[in-house]
C-alpha cells in the first residue's frame, strides 16, 4: 500500500486515513488456541489514544475453549474476576496493511493488566518470557514454521450445514511434489502465494502434499516472535481468502484416515551481540557445537512433559500415530524424518526441525516449549546420545511420546519440569484448557459410536 511496503508507522497511518484509504485498525491478540481475537478501532481513536494507552478487552479471551465457552478452574478465572478487562497494548512494530482487508490496518497487541504488568498466561507473553531468558545467555532464537492444510471444493457454510461430511478435496489423489493435477487447487493457493508477501511474509517455497487437497507454503525464517506473529496472520488470512474464493480449508492435524497436517518448526540460535551462528562448529566431526549438543539434548529430555504445548487437542494425537508419518517416539537424527527432532543444514543454516506440532499448534506456545527445552539442556549441560539411524517409528527401544491428550496433561501437570520452566500459573491454566477439551470430547456422541452401536448393540 505504501512506498515502504505493508508495514506502517503512525505517521503513515495518519496520512493513509487522511487520504481516505484506511478507515480503521484491527487490533488483535492471539488466544489460547493461537487464533486472533480483537476489535476494530477507528483510526483517529487509535492514533489519539489506543496506540499508546491500549484499550480494554474482556479477560475471558484467555480462558475459553474453541467454542468460546469459559468456566472456573483457569489461573485467570473470568468468573472469579467478574469478567473484567485487561488492556490490549498494540505492538507498533507489527502495524501493517493486509491485502485481503482493504481499508483496514492491522496490529498485534500484548495483554497487560491495568497496572501495566504482563498477563503471564497470554501466549505471546509466554514466548516473550522464554526469549528473555534466552537473551540472558546472550542468545537470540530464529524460527520458521511449515504449515500444511487441506483445501476442499465446498465453502465453509456448506461444510457447516453438512456437519463437515462428504467434502471433496481439491485434488483427487496424492499430488506430493506434483506439477499437474492441481487445477482446482491452484486459484486459491495462488492468491495465498501472491497476497501473503503483501502482508509482510517472505515466501520461500510452495508445493502440493500427500493427502488429496493438501498443500504447504513455507515462509522465510525470522526472529522467533516475528515468525509466530506471521504464522498467526497467515492462518487467519488463509481462512478469510478461502472464504472469499468459495472454498474451505482446514489446518486440523487429522481430518480423516489419510495423512495429517503438520506444523514443523525450524529453530536456530545466534549470538545476540554479533549475530554469529552458535550452533555450528566447523571443527567438530558432526559440525555441531557443544552448545548445540546441549540444546538438542534438552529437546529430548523435556519433550514428553512439554508435549501438551505442541499437541493441545484430542485430534492432535490422532496424527501422532504409527503409520501416520508423524513422530511417535523421542529421538533425534541427522536428516531423519522419522525422529521428532531432526537436525538439518550445515554451517550458518544448521538447525533443528521439531516435527511434533500439528496444524492446530499455537505457534507461540510450541516455539516457547522448544526454546525452554533447549535452554534447559544448555543450562544443565545435558549430554546428547548418539543420533538414531534408521526408522525411529518402528524401533521399540525408542521412548514413546504421550499417545493421548490425557497422558500429555498428566505429564505436564505432574512431571515437575513444566513448573520449573513456565511457573505454576501457566501450568494450571493450560492444564485447565486441556481438561476442558477432554470434557467436551468425552461428552460428545460421535459418528463412530452411531455406526458401531445404533443397530448392533
Amino acid at each position: 500500500m505504501t512506498a515502504t511496503g505493508p508495514h506502517l508507522t503512525l505517521e503513515q497511518l495518519r496520512a493513509e486515513h487522511a487520504a481516505g484509504r484506511l478507515d480503521d485498525v484491527v487490533v488483535a491478540v492471539p488466544d489460547l488456541q493461537g487464533r486472533l481475537q480483537g476489535s476494530r478501532l477507528a483510526v483517529p481513536y487509535f492514533l489519539d489514544q489506543a496506540a499508546e494507552q491500549g484499550f480494554g478487552a474482556c479477560l475471558y479471551l484467555f480462558s475459553t475453549d474453541v467454542e468460546m465457552a469459559t468456566g472456573p478452574g483457569y489461573a485467570v478465572d473470568a468468573w472469579d474476576r467478574g469478567f473484567g478487562d485487561f488492556v490490549l497494548r498494540p505492538d507498533l512494530t507489527t502495524l501493517r496493511t493486509l491485502p485481503w482487508q482493504p481499508g483496514s490496518a492491522f496490529v498485534l497487541a500484548d495483554a497487560v493488566w491495568p497496572g501495566g504488568e504482563p498477563v503471564a498466561v497470554a501466549p505471546r507473553q509466554i514466548l516473550r518470557h522464554q526469549l528473555a531468558a534466552l537473551a540472558e545467555h546472550g542468545l537470540t532464537a530464529f524460527a520458521g514454521t511449515e504449515l500444511e492444510f487441506l483445501v476442499f471444493l465446498e465453502d465453509y457454510r456448506h461444510a457447516w450445514e453438512h456437519d463437515y461430511r462428504g467434502l471433496r478435496p481439491a485434488t483427487r489423489h496424492n499430488v506430493d511434489y506434483a506439477l499437474q493435477g492441481l487445477t482446482e487447487l491452484e486459484p486459491l493457493v495462488r492468491r495465498l502465494r501472491r497476497e501473503m508477501p503483501g502482508a509482510g511474509l517472505t515466501l520461500e517455497t510452495a508445493r502440493a502434499e500427500c493427502h488429496p487437497g493438501q498443500y504447504e507454503i513455507v515462509f522465510r525464517y525470522a526472529e522467533a516472535l516475528t515468525t509466530c506473529d506471521n504464522h498467526a496472520v497467515f492462518k487467519n488470512g488463509a481462512k478469510q481468502i478461502a472464504a472469499e474464493e468459495g472454498r474451505a480449508l482446514t489446518f486440523m492435524p487429522k481430518y480423516d484416515a489419510g495423512e495429517g497436517n503438520s506444523c514443523h518448526i525450524h529453530l536456530s540460535l545466534r549470538g545476540r551481540a554479533d549475530g554469529a551462528a552458535v550452533l555450528a562448529d566447523p571443527g567438530a566431526a558432526d559440525g555441531m557445537s557443544e552448545l548445540m549438543r546441549h540444546f538438542v539434548a534438552g529437546q529430548l529430555h523435556c519433550l514428553a512433559e512439554l508435549t501438551l504445548l505442541m499437541a493441545p487437542n484430542v485430534n492432535s494425537y490422532k496424527r501422532l500415530r504409527p503409520g501416520a508419518f508423524a513422530p511417535t517416539g523421542i529421538a533425534w537424527g541427522r536428516d531423519n524424518r522419522t525422529c521428532p527432532i531432526r537436525v538439518v543444514g550445515a554451517g550458518e543454516s544448521l538447525r533443528i526441525e521439531h516435527r511434533v506440532p500439528g496444524g492446530d499448534a499455537n505457534p507461540y506456545l510450541a516455539v516457547a516449549a522448544a526454546v525452554a527445552a533447549g535452554l534447559y539442556g544448555i543450562e544443565h549441560r545435558l549430554p546428547l546420545p548418539e543420533p538414531h539411524r534408521g526408522n525411529a517409528l518402528a524401533d521399540p527401544a525408542v521412548p514413546r511420546l504421550p499417545t493421548t491428550l490425557t497422558e500429555a496433561l498428566h505429564r505436564w501437570e505432574n512431571g515437575g519440569l513444566a513448573r520449573k520452566l513456565f511457573g505454576d500459573d501457566v501450568v494450571s491454566h493450560y492444564a485447565q484448557a486441556a481438561r476442558t477439551e477432554l470434557s467436551a470430547f468425552e461428552s460428545a456422541v460421535t459418528d463412530w459410536e452411531r455406526v458401531r452401536g445404533f443397530e448392533r448393540l
